[in-house]
C-alpha cells in the first residue's frame, strides 16, 4: 500500500481559496483500475481528513500545500491535470464555480469586491506518505 499525497501550488489573485467541486476529502472517491495493457488490477481511494483547500496563504507563502490523499493499491499516480471541476471563493466573498484550466489560467472580475480574481501558474507533485 502507497499513500500518496498531492501537493499544490498556484498563483492566486483576489481569491481567499479554490479546492475541486466534490471538496478535497471526499470518502465516497474510490476507483477500481485495470491495465488494458498488462492486466494488472488496483484501487485508488482517498483518505478524508487529510486534504483541504488551497488558501491565499499558501499562494503568499510560495510553497506546496497539500490538497488530498490517496491510498493506492496495485498503482502509483504519476500525473495529475488540472482540467475541469473546480470552485473558488473570492476575498470578498463571492463564489465561482464550474472553473475549469483547459486554456490554461483562470481570470475573472469580482463586482461585489470590484477587482479582477485569477488562477495562475499551477503546479502539483505527488508525495509519497505514511
Amino acid at each position: 500500500m502507497v499513500q500518496l499525497k498531492l501537493e499544490i501550488k498556484a498563483e492566486l489573485e483576489n481569491l481567499a481559496n479554490f479546492q475541486p467541486q466534490g471538496g478535497c476529502d471526499d470518502p465516497d472517491f474510490s476507483y477500481y483500475f485495470k491495465c488494458k495493457f498488462c492486466g494488472r488490477d488496483g484501487t485508488i481511494s482517498m483518505i478524508p481528513g487529510r486534504g483541504r483547500p488551497y488558501t491565499i496563504e499558501d499562494s503568499e507563502s510560495q510553497e506546496f500545500a497539500p490538497l488530498m490523499l490517496f491510498d493506492c493499491r496495485g498503482f502509483e499516480l504519476v500525473e495529475f491535470y488540472f482540467k475541469d471541476g473546480w470552485v473558488a471563493e473570492s476575498t470578498s466573498g463571492t463564489k465561482y464555480k464550474e472553473i475549469n484550466f483547459l486554456d490554461g489560467d483562470f481570470v475573472e472580475y469580482d463586482e461585489k469586491g470590484e477587482c479582477p480574481v485569477g488562477i495562475s501558474d499551477l503546479k502539483h507533485r505527488f508525495v509519497v506518505t505514511k
